[in-house]
């Protein structure tokens, strides 16, 4: 949940004491949620959703802000006017200690949109976008290419049921 500890809690966020970074009760939560389904929604709508004042939640925004819970606002694009028409998961196995590197040298490349760390038979699963598959065939021989990369599996994007 926006990369924050989350540590919901019965009693009112006054009564207890908070850790920096820290969700402290269930309208926190309710704000995030509401903020991940719309970004723009007004300080006002955000109010009325979990039942706070106007100040109450701009206070708690500003709180969440300040304490790196929030880190930004986005706008999210429909895939058909995304900058990549086409989108691929790729996997990407990497040696003994260089993941490090690899992380590195992958943020270098525009392409790959994100990368997250993952258990399992691989270390990492980057989406990258381009807009044509050529170009994603470059982008995944690239990848391949990297010291430390050990091996890749991609998967192109077909279609995006829902996003949340």
């Amino acid at each position: 949940m926006v990369g924050a500890n989350v540590a919901l809690s019965r009693y009112n966020s006054d009564d207890m004491p908070r850790k920096t970074g820290e969700i402290t009760d269930s309208v926190d939560a309710a704000l995030l949620l509401r903020l991940r389904d719309d970004g723009r929604a007004s300080t006002a709508e955000l109010a009325r959703l979990v039942g706070r004042s106007r100040s109450s939640v701009q206070s708690r925004l500003e709180r969440l802000e300040r304490e790196g819970v929030i880190v930004g606002y986005t706008v999210r694009l429909a895939p058909e006017h995304d900058f990549g028409a086409v989108r691929a998961h790729v996997m990407i196995k990497v040696g003994p200690k260089e993941a490090r590197a690899v992380t590195a040298t992958l943020a270098g490349i525009a392409q790959v949109r994100v990368l997250h760390s993952v258990s399992g038979d691989v270390d990492l699963i980057a989406e990258a976008a381009t807009a044509t598959v050529a170009e994603m065939d470059g982008v995944i021989d690239q990848i391949g290419a990297l010291e430390g990369v050990l091996r890749t599996t991609s998967s192109i994007i077909l279609s995006t049921k829902f996003e949340r």
